[in-house]
C-alpha cells in the first residue's frame, strides 16, 4: 500500500497486535513515513475524528487492549465505516509475534503484561492472543515479527506504506479454509478443492502445504499444472488492469477444505510466481494462524 499523495481518499491505518509484537515500533516508524499517528485513541473518538476535515496527510491509528473501550467488535465496527466511506481508504495492519518470542521479550524487559495479574506474562499473553485472533483474521497486513529487528520491521513498513506515486500495488496472496468462510476483504477467490488431498494420506495429514513433501503430493495432480497455468494467466490479465485502475491493495484468496493442505501449498507457489514477476507479495495462511494462536 505504497501512498499515494495524488490521491483524493484519506488513507488511515488501524495498527493494533499483541503488546510486545512492535506495535509502538510500527506506530513511531509509520509517523517518520509522514503519517499523522495517535496511539491509543479511545475507540469512541474515532468517528468524531473522521468526521472533521480531510488531512493533508495519511493517518494511523494504534489501538491495543489498553485502550478503555477496546474490543475486536468495536475495531471491526471503525474499519465498517471505513469501508463504506468513499472518501476513506482504510487499513488495518496486524504486528504478529509467536509466544514464546512475546515471553522472551516481556522477561527481557522485566515489564508486566497489561492482562497478567501476577509477575508471570504467559497467561495474559495467551489470554490476549485468544481476544485478538478475530482482527488478525481480518488484518490485510500481517507482519510478524518474531524474526525481526526494530530495523527489518521498519524496512517491512517502508515497503508497504512509503509514499510512492509510481502506481505500485502490493498484492497479498492468503489461503482459508471454505468450513471457516471467506476472509472479509477478498478481491478474488479461488477454489483447489478439486485437486488431490493430501489430509487422506496418514503420514502427510499432521503436515501442511508449506512441507515439500504435501506441496509434492500437490503437484502432482494432473491438473495442478493446467490450474497454476490458468491462475498464472488471470494474474497477467487482472493485476496490471487494477493497478492501472488506481488500486493500492489486492487481497487473492486461496481456498479448500480445510485450509492446511492444498490452499497452503498453492498460495505459496502461486505468491512466489508473482513475485518473481516483480509483484509486491505478502503470502499467509489463515487456518494455520489460527492453530497457531491455539484456536481449534
Amino acid at each position: 500500500m505504497p501512498v499515494d499523495r495524488n490521491d483524493p481518499t484519506q488513507p488511515i491505518v488501524l495498527v493494533t497486535g499483541p503488546s510486545g509484537a512492535g506495535r509502538a515500533t510500527a506506530i513511531n516508524a509509520l509517523e517518520d513515513l509522514g503519517f499523522e499517528a495517535i496511539d491509543n485513541l479511545p475507540l469512541s473518538l474515532i468517528p468524531r475524528l473522521l468526521a472533521g476535515p480531510r488531512l493533508d496527510h495519511p493517518l494511523a491509528l494504534g489501538l491495543d487492549v489498553r485502550n478503555r473501550d477496546f474490543t475486536p467488535d468495536a475495531v471491526s465496527g471503525v474499519m465498517d465505516q471505513l469501508s463504506a466511506n468513499p472518501d476513506a481508504e482504510g487499513h488495518l495492519l496486524f504486528v504478529d509475534a509467536d509466544v514464546d518470542t512475546l515471553i522472551r521479550r516481556y522477561s527481557e524487559t522485566r515489564r508486566r503484561h497489561p492482562l497478567s495479574a501476577d509477575s508471570k506474562p504467559r497467561d495474559g499473553i495467551e489470554q490476549e492472543l485468544r481476544l485478538l485472533e478475530p482482527l488478525k483474521s481480518r488484518a490485510d497486513i500481517l507482519i510478524d515479527t518474531s524474526e525481526l529487528t526494530p530495523h527489518d520491521l521498519r524496512a517491512e513498513l517502508v515497503k508497504w506504506f512509503a509514499s510512492d506515486d509510481s502506481g505500485a500495488m502490493t498484492v497479498t496472496v492468503e489461503s482459508f479454509s471454505y468450513k471457516r468462510g471467506l476472509p472479509r476483504g477478498a478481491d478474488l477467490v479461488w477454489d483447489c478443492r478439486f485437486l488431490n488431498n493430501p489430509h487422506w494420506e496418514e503420514t502427510l495429514r499432521p503436515k501442511n502445504g508449506t512441507d515439500e513433501d504435501v506441496a509434492s503430493y500437490v503437484r502432482a495432480d494432473p491438473r495442478h499444472g493446467a490450474f497454476m497455468a490458468q491462475l498464472n494467466d488471470m494474474a497477467d490479465l487482472l493485476l496490471p488492469a487494477f493497478r492501472d485502475e488506481g488500486k493500492s491493495h489486492l487481497a487473492i484468496s486461496i481456498g479448500c477444505t480445510g485450509g492446511q493442505h492444498r490452499s497452503v501449498a498453492v498460495a505459496e507457489e502461486f505468491g512466489k510466481s508473482l513475485a518473481n514477476k516483480g509483484w509486491q507479495v505478502s503470502i499467509r495462511h489463515r487456518e494455520i494462524e489460527r492453530r497457531r494462536a491455539g484456536d481449534s
